[in-house]
């Protein structure tokens, strides 16, 4: 399927319904939506927003588990250019409170397991509908316009607001990262090489609220193609839905891979309907990398990059076996560089901090100008670019490896030191699982390494044996000054280790690191 250079998903769905209405576009369970009454859904919703008095530009807010219904709003506020700001439902109360004044959001879609986070949503000048028909609110059928009534054409431009992708959610003043529609619309023309079209079928078992689900929800369907949403991850309830549906496409964040690969009755489903699967969010170790490889059908695409946008990496692991520990190389039309504390490009081979340029960039932080100049670079032309506080090298082929997180990188005794190395080396011991390294204050060293490990199950190691192994395996100025087996680290709903929590239960035990 050819494509503008520049369109809206919503008009995509439009020619879909036209074409093809027939065709499924989403399934949740047994409720099975076709694409002629996503379509219809989508009218209602945009014709209710209008209705009341919302133009183009102005914002919703949806809060509420994954369904269908929680889609066709979100398409419907798109088609009438409505800016969308999904938030995050295990956010706290008082930060969805703050997430929801800050988007200016006049209308709030809920559902009866969120209602209760949001108690005076008129205060902000939002109106309440639920989504699920509870009595918390207005019911979506009862509030949507009448399906004879059909929306007002919208003037929506590359420039337009598409969403707002809020990057706090649990502690933090909320940040929220303004994506435009020209944004989104780069991201389905880059995925028209990944075998999206009308007989694809994705399964989405990541949150709507998320880039991460977002990235391949919206290619799918402007490519005609069929949307399997899972509510709540379960391994085997992944394979399941995988070998029924005869699933071709799936992005994973890489703890979902290393649960589906652990799985004893993995080899027993036929996965041989995937053509390609994707991951992106985490890092993702090359040993899982080969065994997803090995194990699982179909292409696996590492894609690099952030919600803000800027320069995106794409590693195909199974055509480049020789560089699972990358992520890969920049995408066409994407320029990434490396720049050092002082903002100055660094020389080839050397490590620097990951900046880049592409036609996905966002607009800026949502009402924060101060903020979305921290998180830019220029280079001596002028061309913007967006900072990704990770660090990283080139090598002689372009591959990008990346070292760590600038805010993780731990300076020792006057030394840099980082995470992902002492990680590496403790994951080669045959007993660990999973780890984390963080560091923590320390008179003596200024910070110092302290490990998290998770066992396998049945390992019995000891953690001071276990210590004094990595640390005879590491350089004298990373070695770790403790090490401490936890039963599980803890990560956001996208598979992210939450290093600021451990640390934070580190330093509230006054562990001593001198």
């Amino acid at each position: 399927m050819e494509l503008a250079e520049f369109g809206t998903i919503a008009d995509q769905i439009r020619q879909h319904a036209r074409h093809a209405p027939t065709r499924i576009a989403l399934i949740d369970g047994t409720r099975v939506l076709n694409y002629a009454s996503l379509d219809a859904l989508m009218d209602r919703v945009a014709g209710a927003l209008q209705r009341d008095g919302l133009r183009v530009g102005d914002a919703v807010a949806i809060c509420a588990g994954m369904s269908i219904a929680y889609a066709a709003v979100f398409l419907g506020a798109l088609r009438a250019g409505v800016v969308v700001a999904p938030l995050a439902p295990g956010a706290t109360p008082e930060s969805l409170q703050r997430m929801l004044c800050d988007a200016q959001a006049k209308v709030l879609f809920t559902d009866s397991s969120c209602a209760q986070h949001f108690a005076d949503v008129a205060g902000v000048g939002a109106t309440m509908v639920a989504l699920d028909g509870s009595a918390a609110a207005q019911a979506l059928d009862e509030w949507m316009a009448a399906p004879a009534l059909h929306p007002a054409s919208a003037h929506i431009t590359a420039q337009t607001p598409f969403n707002i992708i809020y990057s706090s959610g649990t502690t933090g003043e909320p940040k929220g990262i303004v994506q435009a529609h020209g944004m989104r619309w780069a991201q389905v023309l880059r995925a028209r090489n990944w075998g999206y079209g009308p007989d694809a079928v994705a399964i989405a078992s990541t949150p709507l609220y998320s880039n991460t689900t977002l990235v391949i929800f919206f290619p799918v369907l402007s490519y005609g193609g069929t949307v399997v949403l899972m509510p709540k991850f379960n391994p085997t309830e992944f394979l399941r839905l995988a070998q029924l549906h005869r699933a071709s496409h799936a992005m994973l964040v890489p703890v979902q891979y290393q649960r589906l690969m652990a799985c004893e009755d993995f080899d027993t489903f036929d996965l041989t309907s995937f053509q390609f699967k994707f991951s992106t969010s985490a890092p993702f170790s090359a040993g899982l990398k080969t065994d997803v490889i090995s194990r699982w059908p179909g292409a696996l695409i590492e894609i690099y990059g952030m919600t803000e946008g800027g320069g995106s990496c794409v590693l195909e692991a199974h055509k480049q076996p020789g560089k699972l520990h990358t992520v890969g190389q920049p995408v066409a039309g994407n320029d990434i560089r490396l720049i050092n504390d002082a903002g100055v490009e660094v020389p080839a081979g050397e490590t620097g901090e990951v900046v880049g340029h592409s036609p996905a960039m966002m607009t800026g932080y949502h009402g924060q100008p101060e903020k979305t100049r921290e998180a830019e670079w220029f280079d001596l032309s002028g061309k913007r670019f967006i900072r990704t506080g990770d660090i990283g090298r080139f090598d002689e082929e372009g591959f990008l490896t990346l070292v760590d997180r600038k805010k993780d990188m731990i300076i020792s005794g006057g030394f840099n030191v980082y995470p992902s190395d002492l990680e590496a080396v403790l994951r080669g011991h045959e007993c660990v699982e999973d780890v984390a390294v963080v560091g923590i204050p320390s008179d003596l060293w200024g910070e110092t390494p302290v490990a998290f490990v998770v066992r396998k199950p049945g390992a019995d190691v000891p953690e001071e044996a276990l210590l004094q192994w990595a640390n005879g395996r590491l350089a004298k100025t990373q070695r770790l000054a403790n090490l401490l087996f936890i039963a599980e680290l803890p990560r956001s709903p996208i598979g992210k280790v939450l290093k600021r929590e451990l640390r934070d239960q580190l330093v509230a035990s006054r562990f001593d690191a001198n």
